[in-house]
């Protein structure tokens, strides 16, 4: 089930980027072991374990990282596993044993995966940090929002874009040498440079000239009106993305804005008057109205979903673009493969659930499992 099938990861549990990182390799058949505290952080944000989205498809060991036994008990699981991936802050996992050099030294073949918002070395590597604050450093929260203040885009770039994606990607290519090489190494999966790389495009329109170092004076910031979300008479939206000319002459056909050249779109000395003219017109008709008119035509439209609205759109019904698990609605694994689709393998597991199971998969045997639970160090 998936292209990863048979790969073996180990998972120091986290939040956030870390645990989208193993969803995502789960999704697409990793058999992904999930390492959990013997009494899980309050993070003042659990709402039940099915819920916890991030944490699907995958099985739970509970583990007490203070303990010698418990420590041991991992870096067993370490010597058949062939990824390990940890988002703590640099130094942590060294001080517990459970580093890169003890790891190692157990399987010179692992790829240890390393999730931090600042990198592992630098001024700011040991501070703490959230999304908005590492993609603050590198010009994309300056980028984003109404011309008045930066906004924040949820945790989106910095979390999970630029840092769970990041490390998935790097653990990949990690594993794709280490079959040629022999060797493991290290991935460090900075969200800062995860989110400093998702700005590439922006950066060379800017070197060139191109982009206005300021919201809402660009073609992709909200500030051209031909790429921008209006309002429609029932109090919705729509988005419009009219960049290219074939497109956007479309756009002026089915809104009747025939007087503004699609040659002059990028005079930015109109493009105010022009985003006045078009929310006129856009908030003389319902969504479902500008649906009938523009839905599948090459506008480049699409009408704004809620996220209670967005799993029913015909489009993604019928891409099976969301699937229910336990009764909680959930975005499907993505990306697609012809030959070996990925799949939500199973819920969420509560922390500790599986740990008989998975020891015994690994490889230990019933009595060392016992003698682990009498001293502690797993639950």
């Amino acid at each position: 089930m998936g292209p990863l099938q048979g790969l073996k990861v180990i998972e120091l549990a986290g939040i956030g980027p870390g645990p989208f990182c193993a969803m995502l390799l789960a999704d697409l058949g990793a058999d992904v072991i999930r390492i959990d505290r013997m009494t899980p952080e309050d993070l003042g944000i659990d709402r039940g374990r099915r819920f916890n989205v991030l944490n699907r498809g995958r099985r739970s060991v509970a583990v007490d990282l203070k303990s010698p036994d418990g420590v041991e008990t991992i870096l067993k699981l370490v010597e058949q596993a062939d990824a390990l991936i940890e988002g703590f802050r640099p130094g942590v996992t060294e001080r517990l044993g459970l580093g890169p050099d003890e790891c190692f030294a157990r399987n010179p073949r692992l790829v240890y995966g390393r999730m931090t918002g600042w990198g592992q070395e630098g001024p700011m590597s040991h501070a703490a940090g959230h999304d908005i604050n590492y993609i603050a450093l590198t010009g994309a929260l300056h980028a984003i929002g109404p011309a008045e203040a930066p906004s924040p885009p949820l945790n989106l770039v910095g979390d999970f874009g630029g840092g769970g994606m990041y490390l998935a990607f790097g653990v990949c290519a990690a594993l794709l040498e280490a079959r040629d090489s022999g060797q493991g190494q290290v991935v460090d999966a900075a969200m800062t440079e995860g989110a400093a790389s998702l700005m590439a495009a922006i950066y060379g329109i800017y070197g060139s000239g191109g982009w206005a170092d300021e919201r809402e004076s660009n073609f992709l910031d909200g500030g051209a009106y031909y790429y921008g979300v209006y309002e429609t008479s029932d109090g919705k939206f729509v988005s419009v993305g009219s960049i290219e000319g074939k497109f956007h002459d479309e756009l002026l056909e089915k809104t009747g804005l025939a007087d503004a050249p699609t040659v002059d779109r990028n005079d930015r000395e109109g493009w105010a008057d022009k985003r006045a003219r078009l929310a006129d017109v856009i908030k003389t008709k319902t969504r479902d109205e500008w649906d009938e008119i523009m839905a599948g035509s090459d506008v480049c439209y699409a009408p704004v979903l809620d996220l209670s609205e967005a799993p029913h759109h015909p489009h993604n019904v019928a891409r099976e673009s969301f699937v229910e698990v336990e009764g909680v609605m959930q975005p499907a694994p993505a990306p697609r493969f012809s030959r070996t689709p990925g799949a939500v393998a199973r819920p969420p597991a509560s922390p500790g659930e599986n740990t008989d199971e998975v020891l015994a998969d690994w490889g230990f045997d019933a009595d060392d499992i016992e003698k682990l639970h009498e001293v502690g160090a797993v639950g």
